[in-house]
C-alpha cells in the first residue's frame, strides 16, 4: 500500500454519514482523542495520573512542562509534544500504580466524554480496535472493560524493574505513519479493516488503509453520550479530583490545596471542639452547607426505659454520622468498619468498630441501643454515584425502632472518599472543598407492621428500607457489596485486618 500524501488529504466523509446497520461481522478501527472522545486533548488524563500517583508536586511538574509540550505538538513535532507529557507524567512511577489509576480513576472521566456518532459506529461493529497515540497502559482498561474493544494499539511506555522510565519503546509514539505501520502489523496487508475513524490529518495514513474511512469533525460540538446510554454503568470509581483537570483547573487545584487544607483544619476543629448544638451554625459560618429535611425523632427517654432509635443511613462519606449529629443537635454514636485511627481521634462523636462477627456485633449494637440512639450505614462502604449498595440485614434483627435517613452531599473539587488511598485524609479532602454541602433527610419511622417484630424477615426489612431511601434520592438499588467495590477499584475484597495488639507485659523502648 502506498503512503498517503499528508499535504493533499483525501476527502473523507463525516462520521454521521456512516451507516451502523448490518455491521456485526465487520471490523472498525478508531482513534481515541477527538474521535471516540469529544475532547481532542489528552492533558487532563495525564494530569489525573500525575496527581493520583505522584501528588501535587507531580501535577505541578506536568503543568510546568505543558507549555513546552504544546509548542512542540502544534508547531514542531506532534510525537515530541506527546513524549514530553509522557515523560513528565510517568518517569519513576510504579507500573502497578499507573495500572491501578487507569482501572479505578480514568474510566469515569473517559465515559463522560464519549462522542455519540463515533460510538454509534464503533459499537455497531463485531470487532473493535482502537489505535491511539496515548500510552496503552493508560487507556486499555477503559477501552476493553467499558467499550468492549478487542484490540488496543497504543504507545508502549518503557519500564525498568517495575517502574516507568518516562521513555517509549517499540514503534515510538503512534502518530501519522507509525499508526499505519501498527495497523499493518496487526491486520496484515490482505485483510484490511472495513471501517476507519479519525479526526485529524495525522490519522489519514491508517484511515487510508481501511475499506471505508470517516472523519469526526471538531465542529459542530455535540453532547456526550448520556450516562443512561453508556455501554456499562459507572457504579464505582476512585480518585480525589471531582472535575477533569484541564490546564486551568489543574492550576486552580494546585493554588487552592494549601488554602483548602488550612480551611479544612479549621472546619474539622470547629466540629470536634464545639458543643454539638453549635456545630450546625459553625459549619454554615465556615461555608459548609447543611440542609435538613423531614421530622427527626426526639431523643430516647432513659427514665422510662425506652430504647434508642437506630438511624439507618445511606453511606456517602465517613462524615455521614457527624452531619446526622449536627442536624439533630446532639452527638449520635456510630458503628463503623474501616475507620482510620486519625479519623477516630478527631471525630466529635463516639465510634465503635464492627468486628464482622455476627454474634459479637449484634450483642454490641443491642448494648449501645440500651444507652440511647445509634447510627449505622448498612451498605458497609460508600458509593459516589446515584446507586445504593446492598443493605446488610443484621440491623433489622436487633430493634424495631428504625428511622431511615437519606444522606446526600455535594463536592466541587475533591472527593471525600477513597478505596486505594489513605482513609485518614478523607475528612480533610471533603472539607477542602470551597463550599461542600450535606443534605440530611429524615424519613418516616418504619411502621411496626413492617418490622421483624411483626413477622417480617430481616432481609425483607433491609430491602424495603433500601428501596424507600433510594426512592427519596432518585437513586437505583443494586445488589453490589463492599467486596464488589474493592475488587473493582483496589484489587482486594476490602477486608480490614486488625493490627496485632501488644502484650500488656511488654514495654516498648529503644
Amino acid at each position: 500500500m502506498s503512503k498517503p500524501n499528508l499535504h493533499s488529504p483525501p476527502a473523507f466523509p463525516a462520521v454521521d454519514q456512516c451507516t451502523s446497520i448490518g455491521r456485526e461481522k465487520e471490523t472498525v478501527v478508531a482513534d481515541m482523542d477527538g474521535t471516540l472522545l469529544r475532547g481532542r486533548s489528552s492533558f487532563p488524563y495525564f494530569a489525573l495520573i500525575a496527581f493520583e500517583v505522584g501528588g501535587i508536586f507531580r501535577l505541578l511538574l506536568l503543568l510546568l512542562c505543558s507549555p513546552l509540550a504544546a509548542v512542540l505538538y502544534y508547531f514542531i513535532s506532534e510525537p515530541a509534544g506527546i513524549q514530553v507529557l509522557i515523560f513528565a507524567t510517568f518517569v519513576g512511577m510504579k507500573v502497578s500504580d499507573i495500572e491501578s489509576v487507569a482501572r479505578a480513576v480514568l474510566p469515569k472521566f473517559y465515559a463522560g466524554d464519549l462522542h455519540p456518532e463515533a460510538w454509534r459506529v464503533f459499537s455497531s461493529c463485531g470487532k473493535r480496535c482502537v489505535l491511539t497515540a496515548n500510552p496503552r497502559i493508560m487507556v486499555e482498561a477503559f477501552l476493553k472493560d467499558f467499550l468492549g474493544a478487542d484490540l488496543v494499539l497504543g504507545t508502549e511506555v518503557h519500564t525498568y524493574k517495575g517502574r516507568a522510565t518516562g521513555l517509549v519503546s517499540g514503534g515510538g509514539i503512534l502518530v501519522g505513519e507509525s499508526k499505519a505501520e501498527a495497523l499493518r502489523k496487526a491486520f496484515g496487508e490482505t485483510y484490511p479493516p472495513e471501517i476507519g475513524i479519525g479526526d485529524r490529518e495525522t490519522d489519514y495514513p491508517f484511515m487510508s488503509l481501511c475499506k471505508e474511512s470517516y472523519i469526526v469533525p471538531a465542529k459542530p460540538e455535540v453532547e456526550a453520550v448520556s450516562h443512561d446510554k453508556l455501554p456499562k454503568p459507572i457504579v464505582f470509581h476512585d480518585g480525589r479530583l471531582v472535575q477533569k483537570p484541564a490546564p486551568f483547573m489543574a492550576l486552580l487545584t494546585i493554588l487552592w490545596i494549601p488554602v483548602g487544607f488550612l480551611l479544612a483544619c479549621l472546619r474539622i476543629a470547629a466540629g470536634a471542639l464545639l458543643p454539638m448544638p453549635l456545630v450546625y451554625y459553625a459549619f454554615w459560618a465556615l461555608g459548609v452547607r447543611v440542609y435538613i429535611k423531614g421530622n427527626p425523632p426526639p431523643p430516647a427517654k432513659k427514665s422510662t426505659g425506652q430504647s434508642g432509635v437506630l438511624f439507618i443511613c445511606s453511606h456517602r462519606t465517613l462524615l455521614d454520622p457527624i452531619f446526622l449529629s449536627a442536624a439533630l443537635g446532639r452527638p449520635i454514636p456510630a458503628v463503623t468498619y474501616s475507620l482510620s485511627r486519625l479519623s477516630e481521634f478527631i471525630s466529635p462523636i463516639k465510634t465503635v468498630r464492627l468486628s464482622r462477627d455476627r454474634a459479637t456485633d449484634a450483642a454490641m449494637i443491642k448494648k449501645l441501643l440500651e444507652s440511647g440512639d445509634l447510627a449505622i450505614c448498612p451498605e458497609g462502604t460508600t458509593c459516589r454515584e446515584p446507586f445504593l449498595l446492598r443493605f446488610s440485614a443484621l440491623f433489622a434483627e436487633l430493634t424495631d425502632e428504625l428511622v431511615p435517613v437519606a444522606m446526600a452531599n455535594r463536592m466541587s473539587m475533591f472527593h471525600g472518599t477513597t478505596a486505594r488511598g489513605w482513609k485518614g485524609m478523607d475528612p480533610f479532602y471533603f472539607f477542602m472543598n470551597p463550599s461542600p454541602a450535606y443534605e440530611v433527610n429524615f424519613l418516616n419511622k418504619l411502621p411496626n407492621e413492617l418490622t421483624c417484630g411483626a413477622g417480617k424477615s430481616s432481609h425483607d426489612v433491609a430491602n424495603y428500607i433500601q428501596r424507600i431511601i433510594a426512592a427519596s434520592l432518585s437513586y437505583e438499588c443494586t445488589s453490589f457489596t463492599r467486596k464488589d467495590k474493592y475488587r473493582a477499584l483496589a484489587g482486594n475484597d476490602g477486608t480490614v485486618l486488625e493490627k496485632p495488639k501488644l502484650d500488656s507485659n511488654k514495654v516498648m523502648g529503644c
